[in-house]
């Protein structure tokens, strides 16, 4: 609305002050950088000042524009900050330059009832626009406000602002700038997450969610060995898309949880890292604020993932204020006083708006350097290590026999033959290898999908001899005990995928899907009530499998 006067006042010393709050409970009221300076001009031609208006013709120039959205106050005529919460639509410097009010616009669509945040200097800043003020629907503004980014001589974290939706319901979304005089932009777009719909206090309640913080190494177990991570969820009793919703509810406008040191509200995941070294004083300290460089070279970053050799390393940063360093400046600890040199470029990474990073809504794609315990992922997941390469967790599938009787049935599941026999030949003996050996060594790799431990059956004796195993690796089977007598060279072998007395109605076994595997099932009742051998193929494929024992009385 335009300039009410009735709202303002304008002392002698030049205090240009918003007095409209005073008016017993009256709505506040707003108007543009313009419509004041077209005020201030308006008074300062009047014959003699009168009321609280105190500017007329024997005043010095209380203003000047250089465009409609660029506003000089002169003279000692200033503004305060409650005032400048009721002005928008360009910017107001006053003091000769040494304070600034930049115009921000946002643009955008938001969810309803998004309350946009302003990160300054790490800090947020209050809120008083709530969901938005002085919208303009025809431009797609949602607010238009001003913000303090110079004061004292000297700029607020060199002008820069982060304008943040973080409404928990909502996707999340940011947008950083650096602004100059007249309006300055940012842009927000929020939907309704279809995959975040459960209520604050039901998320609150999933406490055993928990991270492990700081660098350290995670094996899927998919081939590629331990890789480095800055965070290792645990999604506990909850699943992948509750573990996501918690990541967004840590993040939430209003959040008082604390990770890796700051409030949720702030926190953002890796966004620099650089190797580093010359280090003295050492070492750093996971989680502190690291400083570099002065005036406008300057920074902090807050160190979420340290990887320290003694004298050189590599730190990952979320950078908190200024700009990130460059080669040879010199790194200090804030909390552990160490110092180093940053060696070479500085690397940016990129951060989505949900630090855990994507969920499909099968799925969770994880951001950069964010680690999950490997047992709580599946094969549609993916994770990006620190080294910036995506990791894929193994296939884990299961295949059952159903229809057993327990305590009573005898179940084999061995590799086929081709013929829907068993392959008593899938591994060999590599040399001979003699009785109470704590290893069977065999000629070819162990197949990818061999269950983690279990049983396998070595010709011995001229017996096939069932041996159980505990772990595997490459062309080696470390026993649960020892080999039960002399093993010939080439002696034939083979995985016994199930091989018991069946304990339930349902045996399973679960390994790592590569490819198809070829299977035959085998189920044998002689006892009181004995039935018909029962013996079919089966294949254990990427969603696992699963075949039912026919059960065909032999009395």
């Amino acid at each position: 609305m335009p300039f009410d006067a009735s709202d303002w006042s304008i002392a002698a010393n030049g205090d240009i002050r918003y007095i409209g709050d005073a008016h017993g409970g009256a709505a506040p009221t707003y108007c543009t950088v313009l419509e004041l300076h077209r005020a201030l001009q308006n008074f300062a031609d009047d014959a003699s000042a009168s009321g609280d208006d105190l500017v007329d013709i024997t005043s010095p120039n209380p203003s000047e524009r250089s465009t409609d959205n660029i506003v000089t106050l002169l003279n000692g005529y200033n503004i305060d900050d409650t005032a400048a919460e009721h002005l928008y639509d360009g910017s107001i410097s006053q003091d000769g330059g040494d304070v600034i009010y930049a115009g921000l616009v946002v643009l955008g669509s938001v969810v309803g009832g998004t309350r946009p945040q302003i990160v300054q200097n790490n800090t947020l800043l209050t809120n008083y626009w709530t969901t938005g003020l002085n919208a303009d629907v025809a431009s797609s503004a949602i607010m238009r406000i001003l913000v303090k980014v110079r004061t004292g001589g000297a700029d607020i974290d060199g002008k820069r602002l982060r304008v943040q939706a973080r409404e928990l319901g909502g996707t999340y979304a940011e947008f950083s700038l650096t602004c100059g005089l007249g309006n300055n932009v940012a842009a927000l777009s929020t939907v309704s997450d279809l995959n975040n719909q459960t209520a604050a206090g039901t998320i609150a309640g999933w406490t055993d969610v928990a991270n492990t913080e700081g660098y350290q190494t995670i094996n899927l177990n998919n081939g590629n060995g331990a890789q480095p991570y800055y965070s290792q969820w645990d999604r506990g009793s909850r699943t992948i898309a509750q573990l996501y919703e918690r990541g967004k509810w840590i993040q939430r406008r209003g959040t008082a949880t604390t990770i890796h040191g700051i409030n949720g509200e702030l926190f953002r995941g890796i966004t620099h890292q650089w190797a580093y070294d010359g280090e003295a004083a050492g070492p750093f300290a996971e989680d502190e604020i690291l400083s570099w460089g002065t005036g406008a070279t300057a920074g902090t970053g807050l160190l979420l993932a340290l990887d320290d050799d003694g004298s050189t390393g590599t730190h990952w940063i979320q950078l908190l204020t200024g700009v990130a360093p460059s080669d040879n400046v010199t790194i200090t600890g804030g909390t552990s006083g160490a110092t180093a040199l940053v060696n070479g470029s500085v690397t940016t990474r990129t951060v989505p708006s949900t630090f855990l990073g994507t969920y499909t809504g099968s799925a969770i794609l994880g951001a950069y350097g964010i680690g999950i315990q490997a047992a709580d992922l599946s094969a549609a997941d993916r994770l990006t290590d620190l080294t910036n390469t995506q990791q894929a967790p193994p296939n884990q599938q299961t295949f059952s026999v159903t229809g057993l009787v327990s305590t009573e049935d005898r179940v084999l599941v061995a590799p086929n033959d081709g013929a829907d026999g068993i392959d008593y030949e899938q591994l060999t003996a590599n040399g001979a290898q003699s009785s109470g050996a704590g290893t069977f060594v065999v000629n070819e790799a162990i197949p990818a999908d061999t269950p983690a431990s279990g049983t396998i059956r070595i010709l011995i004796s001229g017996v096939r001899q069932r041996v159980a195993y505990s772990s595997w690796a490459t062309s080696t089977f470390t026993l649960t005990g020892t080999l039960p007598g002399n093993v010939s060279n080439g002696a034939g072998a083979y995985i016994s995928y199930i091989d018991k007395v069946a304990a339930s109605s349902t045996e399973t076994y679960t390994a790592t899907y590569s490819t198809d595997r070829s299977l035959v099932v085998i189920v044998r009742d002689g006892g009181v009530t004995p039935i018909k051998p029962f013996q079919t193929p089966a294949t254990f494929s990427s969603a696992g499998g699963s075949v039912a024992a026919i059960r065909t009385s032999d009395v």
